[in-house]
């Protein structure tokens, strides 16, 4: 049994056994990374792998609140601080029932990655709670924030942790958090990003997940001689990270024919009608069903009637797929039906959103395929920009803050590329993703000491 093994098994022992998703991610990471521990002794020497697939903390905390009816609720927050190598920890909060340890570590654990390639100096940490906004009022939410806060800030600091946007926390939500924090410390900190632009946000921050998977992936084609112009492209999800793909799509002259929900898939032939889509999921917060009410062109397929029980959105014919909704939503199935249709390349918007299966297939059938921790890395790359101007009091317009993403993702996928070349990688971008991150993590433990 090697090294890597080795720590695997170490790992499986001391987390609890149905920790699936971290253990997914693990394997993924290491499994990968083996070229870079041939060339690279010290890392052995060092203990490196034991030493960074173990998080630094992990918080767990009770949340109380109240809701209008002066019933007190109780919900469970978490915070994994995983690594600070690099500098603060930085990750989203999400706000939803499937929040728990296992999802955190595995998102904290490829957020150490993912901020690591994008050259800024930030750890990695992810954290939430079980707590759903859906159906709540706004008091009520704003309740259950000043208590996730209360219960949580004095582990926060510009210099120490920074929080971000996820999954179901969107403005309302971290001005909520914000204000709390700043009630309690009497103090502005950057402890929290996309921030409302009047509370210190950055101009693109909102667009940027999105813009930056388009971006990443438009890079990658120009280096192959290849373009999105007039391409079909499937997108799963009609969050903020699906609908800002879309808007950029259509900037590049791609035409995006689909979203979904968690109730059902949209398919539209004449493309996505974006100011509608925006209308029912950004406005109203409503189900994707009263889309094709109103756009007789879509065809609305419930989520009870997907065949195989995968979502529609993969039934399409598309040259480009960008899965931008959930963990481990495209699986071997859908896999296997875009193969069929002639798919070209996948880019994962969401977080590991493939499965391992569906990965192994694509890859076998030579299909380009874009990790998130690469192409979705546009959202942490900006909310650092925010950081910074929140720091220095210094704004930076919006086309100042698009041309900065558009050339950090140039820079991430270029990166990679040259990864791939030195370790004879081919087109895995996955493997080069993970070594060109790990090295940089790994270098700065190790220039650091035990």
């Amino acid at each position: 049994m090697d090294y890597i093994e080795l720590a695997m098994k170490r790992a499986k022992e001391t987390n609890c056994s149905t920790d699936t998703n971290f253990f997914q991610a693990l394997k993924e990471v290491l499994v990968s990374i083996r070229p870079l521990m041939e060339n690279h002794p010290e890392y052995k020497t060092q203990n490196i792998i034991e030493r960074i697939i173990s998080p630094n903390r992990a918080i767990y905390f009770k949340i109380e609140w109240l809701d209008d009816s002066n019933n007190i609720h109780v919900n469970s927050g978490y915070r994994i601080q995983f690594n600070n190598a690099l500098d603060p920890y930085k990750g989203g909060v999400r706000f939803h029932p499937s929040v728990n340890p296992d999802i955190l570590k595995f998102l904290a654990f490829e957020q150490i990655f993912k901020n690591a390639i994008t050259g800024l100096h930030i750890g990695g940490a992810k954290g939430g709670a079980d707590f759903d906004p859906k159906g709540k009022s706004d008091k009520e939410i704003m309740k259950f924030c000043q208590a996730f806060m209360t219960a949580f800030y004095n582990s926060l600091g510009s210099d120490i942790d920074v929080l971000g946007g996820d999954i179901r926390v969107g403005a309302r939500e971290v001005g909520y958090l914000f204000g709390q924090y700043k009630q309690l410390t009497n103090s502005y900190n950057s402890i929290i990003t996309s921030k409302p632009l009047a509370l210190g946000g950055s101009l693109g921050r909102t667009e940027a997940t999105g813009y930056g998977l388009i971006y990443f992936t438009q890079t990658l084609l120009e280096d192959m001689g290849e373009t999105l112009k007039g391409k079909i492209c499937t997108i799963s999800g009609s969050g903020n990270v699906a609908i800002h793909a879309i808007e950029k799509l259509y900037d590049l002259g791609a035409v995006p024919v689909t979203c979904s929900d968690s109730r059902g898939a949209i398919h539209d032939s004449n493309g996505i009608d974006l100011a509608l889509l925006k209308k029912i999921k950004l406005e109203r917060r409503a189900s994707l069903e009263y889309y094709a009410h109103e756009r007789k062109s879509a065809t609305y397929v419930k989520k009870e009637n997907y065949v195989g029980g995968s979502s529609h959105v993969w039934d399409i014919p598309c040259f480009a797929a960008f899965p931008c909704a959930t963990q481990n939503e495209l699986g071997l199935t859908c896999a296997k039906k875009l193969i069929h249709n002639d798919v070209k390349i996948i880019a994962e918007g969401a977080n590991m959103p493939t499965t391992p299966e569906a990965i192994e297939v694509f890859q076998s059938h030579s299909i380009i395929f874009a990790p998130a921790k690469a192409a979705n890395a546009g959202g942490v790359a900006v909310s650092v920009l925010e950081m910074g101007q929140n720091n220095s009091l210094k704004y930076l317009s919006f086309e100042q803050v698009d041309r900065r993403l558009k050339g950090i993702m140039s820079n991430i996928y270029s990166n990679i590329k040259m990864t791939c070349d030195t370790y004879d990688l081919e087109m895995d971008l996955i493997a080069g993703a993970n070594i060109l991150g790990f090295k940089r993590v790994a270098d700065a433990m190790i220039m650091q000491g035990v």
